[in-house]
């Protein structure tokens, strides 16, 4: 899985750059899906290496965590106001708390059911925070969706390390089994210390910290493992964990680990001990690996690799809106416009 970390960046970006952003953004977009078709802008948007490109071709930072925020904003500018059943929801902060409420009035206007798409989302919070636990907590929540597919863009903060990390989901028409979820992190190194249940590796992790829940021997189980203050490369026996949450879980008896990850209050002390339980006690080994692409052709708001031209910004800009423009043009001379764009 690729993985890109990203620096912690203060500010915002300058609105004479974010509105050429916006600008030239929408008809790469709409290139790209006339051209393409949907599902081709969703697996696009989805891949790491592309958002991140598609952000220095707009002219962003080519590596600071602005890069997620500003792109998500730049995306929902778009594609919340545009011809396409294409919907952004949520962001960073407190709009990421509010992406059911985003999600739901989306799905009004595109007359379908926000149901699954709220479930996801909430699914989505808990893979990336819960059950891979690599020391960064998501602050950034985004949920691109139409009626035929979703993808989810989210980012979390290692203030310690002034770093953050950026996890991609793979576009789905229904919400996918765990080791499914991913099309990259982006990130700059790896962790030593991650509890990776995503993993194909922690299959038999996840099936028997399934059977420890259900079947209530976790009470038995945990007692045997409180004793142990570390474990192997430094990964910390959790001491806060809400057993009222596992409690709720016995009774509920989850049929599958995702169902497991979505019971309210289930947290990562609560995933993290059953993980050990499953690893020290039953010798099912979960996968300590962490799982973790780069591009610029207008320059960067701070200069990196070189200062935003703002003339060529607004050249490319023109040239662009022509070709959609003139994107219903005979077949030979759609294309001989693309190859300009090419060039």
């Amino acid at each position: 899985m690729p993985s890109i970390y990203l620096p912690l960046h203060h500010g915002k970006a300058p609105y004479w750059l974010l509105n050429r952003m916006k600008k030239l953004a929408k008809p790469i977009i709409t290139l790209i899906i006339q051209e393409y078709g949907e599902r081709e802008f969703f697996r696009r948007i989805s891949d790491p290496i592309f958002f991140q490109s598609f952000s220095n071709v707009l002219g962003f930072d080519w590596n600071s965590s602005g890069v997620t925020t500003v792109m998500t904003g730049v995306l929902k500018s778009v594609l919340n106001d545009s011809e396409f059943e294409i919907r952004v929801a949520g962001g960073k902060g407190k709009n990421a708390i509010a992406t059911p409420e985003d999600i739901q009035r989306f799905c009004d206007e595109l007359d379908i059911s926000a149901d699954e798409l709220i479930t996801a989302s909430r699914y989505a919070a808990k893979v990336d925070n819960v059950a891979l636990q690599d020391g960064y907590t998501l602050y950034h929540h985004a949920v691109i969706f139409s009626p035929r597919h979703f993808t989810i863009i989210q980012q979390g903060m290692n203030e310690r390390e002034r770093l953050a990390r950026r996890y991609h989901w793979n576009p789905h028409d229904e919400i996918p089994e765990i080791s499914e979820v991913h099309s990259g992190i982006a990130a700059e190194r790896k962790e030593k210390e991650v509890v990776n249940l995503v993993s194909d590796k922690s299959d038999e992790c996840r099936k028997t910290i399934l059977d420890v829940v259900n079947d209530r021997t976790f009470k038995r189980d945990y007692s045997k493992l409180i004793s142990i203050t570390r474990y192997k490369e430094g990964l910390a026996v959790p001491k806060r964990i809400d057993w009222k949450a596992v409690e709720t879980a016995y009774q509920l008896q989850p049929e599958r680990f995702e169902d497991l990850l979505l019971i309210k209050g289930l947290g990562k002390g609560a995933v993290r001990a059953l993980a050990l339980i499953s690893d020290l006690i039953y010798n099912d080994h979960f996968d300590r690996h962490d799982p973790a692409k780069y591009s610029f052709a207008l320059g960067g708001k701070d200069g990196v690799p070189f200062p935003v031209d703002r003339k060529s910004y607004d050249e490319v800009i023109q040239f662009m809106n022509e070709v959609v423009r003139q994107s219903d043009l005979q077949s030979f001379q759609k294309t001989e416009l693309l190859k300009k764009l090419r060039v």
